[in-house]
Order: structure tokens, then C-alpha cells, then sequence
């Protein structure tokens, strides 16, 4: 596929790396194909209701938001990422926090195309103390303690445990409808892994798999590495 080698590399690392070479682009195209499924999906289903979250504004004060007043004007497309941190939850989910972790150093290239925000069923002064220990303050973050939407849109078990779901919605004349959620959640994963649903977004297990380690097996992000 191409005729670059690396100094010193015998002919079996090059003959092995051509076939994963091979698989790579192959994967490329499937991954392209994919997205490709994903965007030429019907319109999805009416949102529920006009759910109204909680925010704090730039005072400090709790103010209600509406799921339309999250679409700026010229920006009809909404990603929300449901935050696992439960009102009942000590801290958050660690593996939520590690994508937030890589989503707060882009978010600027995100919302200059669309909208982003994160969503957690916990009170505002909650998120906001976790906000502000992670150092996220370009990330928008609303509560969701209030109302369904967490349970109406996946991101909530019948026991009231919190979900890291992803869902994205356009907003048209006629309304604002559902149009993808990262159900391969819920979908039964192949032996040895972990749901993977939101991987594409969540870089740091891609740059696992280009080491001889990969991921592993027993490894997971913490909130902190000290000590």
C-alpha cells in the first residue's frame, strides 16, 4: 500500500504490518460507512416534552433552562452527554469524568459548528463544586434532578441508576426530534469487552490500542493518580 520502512525492521514486521495495514484501512471505511448509516437516518421521534433543566447563571443564582433555549441561533444540532452523578452518589463515575476531561480542551471547535452540553441528575451546587475541582469551565453542565429526562431518554435504569448515554437532537420548524442515541449501551458486547458505546468521542482507550499493552483488562480512569 505504500513503500516507507522503518530503520532496521525485518521482513516479518513488515510483512505482519502490511496486514494490519490492510485491516486499518478497512476499518476506515467501515467506520466511514457507519456514520454515513447514522446520518442518513429518518427523523427520529418528537421530544417528549420541553424538558426544563437547572443551570447556575454567571451570579451564582439557579436559573431554569429550556431543551429549546439550548439551540443558538444558527445551530439546530444538540449532543447532550448524560453525566453519571446521581443525587445519591458521592462523587462521579470515573470514566465520565475522563471524557469530560478530553471534551473540555475541544469544546471550542465543537460549538463553533453546533451545540454540546452535559447533563447530571444531581443539584446544581453539586455539579458545580465538581465543575470547579476538575477545572471544566468551558463546559455548560445542567442538572437534571428535576425532571424525566434522563429516564425518558436512556440515561436512567428502572432502580434509578444513572447511564452514560450520548443522544443528539435537531431542532426544525415543526420541533425538536430525537435523532441518534449511543445505544450499542445496551446492546450484549462481544466476550471480554466493555459497551464501547462512546468511544469515538473518548480518546484516551484509542491511544491505548496503539501500544503493545492496549487497553487491558483490569485498568480503569480514577479522579486522581497522587500517591
Amino acid at each position: 500500500m505504500h513503500n516507507k520502512k522503518y530503520p532496521n525492521e525485518s521482513s516479518s514486521y513488515r510483512e505482519k504490518r502490511n496486514r494490519l495495514l490492510e485491516a486499518e484501512a478497512g476499518l476506515r471505511k467501515q467506520i466511514e460507512d457507519v456514520a454515513k448509516l447514522r446520518r442518513d437516518l429518518p427523523t427520529g421521534g418528537k421530544t417528549k416534552e420541553d424538558y426544563v433543566f437547572e443551570e447556575l447563571d454567571k451570579s451564582g443564582k439557579v436559573k431554569q433552562t429550556k431543551l429549546s433555549e439550548l439551540f443558538k441561533p444558527g445551530k439546530d444540532t444538540l449532543i447532550i452527554y448524560n453525566f453519571m452523578f446521581g443525587p445519591n452518589d458521592k462523587v462521579p463515575c470515573t470514566m465520565c469524568s475522563s471524557i469530560m476531561d478530553g471534551i473540555n480542551g475541544m469544546i471550542h471547535h465543537v460549538n463553533d459548528r453546533m451545540n454540546f452540553v452535559a447533563i447530571a441528575k444531581s443539584d446544581v451546587s453539586r455539579i458545580k463544586e465538581w465543575v470547579d475541582k476538575k477545572g471544566w469551565h468551558k463546559l455548560r453542565f445542567l442538572s437534571s434532578n428535576k425532571n424525566s429526562y434522563n429516564k425518558d431518554y436512556f440515561a436512567e435504569d428502572e432502580k434509578g441508576s444513572q447511564m452514560p448515554m450520548l443522544n443528539v437532537y435537531r431542532k426544525t420548524p415543526d420541533g425538536i426530534f430525537h435523532f441518534y442515541g449511543t445505544e450499542l449501551l445496551y446492546a450484549p458486547p462481544e466476550p471480554g469487552q466493555d459497551g464501547r458505546h462512546v468511544d469515538m468521542i473518548w480518546p484516551l482507550w484509542n491511544l491505548f490500542d496503539f501500544t503493545p499493552e492496549g487497553r487491558g483488562t483490569d485498568w480503569y480512569p480514577k479522579h486522581s493518580y497522587e500517591g
